[in-house]
């Protein structure tokens, strides 16, 4: 593992690169509003891409390298993404295909920009459909959106929701809440065979 800075619009974002022998694409995982790339979700995904050939980059927002826990507005958070994903495709990946992703507000930034990112495919690990209890602050239009190849990871009892079915979408349910710790290896497999199954034509 090796890590680096990124210097952003809105502050520097760290990275911490997980490279995989061979690799033929790379997956950017962003964490989640208040949380760390330490989640358990983040991790299990990490090792499955490795396992599949894809180097991973773990993206920290410039907010929390600078010790805030509350996110910034959204366009803050995108430009910031976008521009970490510009800076490693062209230092780190060498033109590999980039599959954006990341857990709850992480994953609400890959949906939001993949199309401007050029993203391959997304990513979402426990997507926060709506705050707990508030169905009507629907937050699908973001993952409705994209209109590349989606894999979502949920929990079964995730009081922030669960995304019905759509066109370009996967949707896997496992055990557990938003937190997705219940079963990493069953979260990994998953990860893994989507991951090798959509960047298969890219090879």
């Amino acid at each position: 593992m090796s890590q680096l800075t990124v210097d952003t619009p809105h502050g520097p974002a760290a990275v911490k690169l997980h490279r995989a022998p061979d690799a033929r694409a790379a997956l950017l995982l962003g964490h989640g509003a208040g949380g760390g790339l330490t989640a358990p979700d983040l991790v299990a995904a990490t090792r499955a891409a490795q396992r599949v050939g894809v180097d991973v980059a773990l993206v920290e927002q410039p907010y929390r390298v600078a010790g805030r826990r509350a996110p910034p507005p959204a366009a803050q958070l995108d430009a910031a993404w976008l521009a970490v994903a510009d800076e490693l495709g062209r230092r780190s990946f060498d033109g590999m295909p980039l599959v954006f992703g990341g857990r709850s507000s992480g994953a609400r930034v890959a949906c939001r920009t993949a199309s401007a990112g050029g993203a391959a495919a997304v990513l979402c690990l426990a997507f926060p459909v709506h705050p707990p209890g508030k169905p009507e602050k629907t937050r699908l239009d973001e993952l409705d959106s994209v209109e590349q190849p989606v894999l979502v990871v949920q929990g079964e009892r995730d009081p922030f929701g669960r995304p019905p079915p759509h066109a370009h979408r996967e949707l896997v349910l496992l055990p557990g809440d938003h937190s997705l710790k219940a079963d990493p290896d069953a979260l990994g497999r998953a990860v893994g065979e989507w991951l090798d199954r959509v960047l298969r034509p890219l090879d």
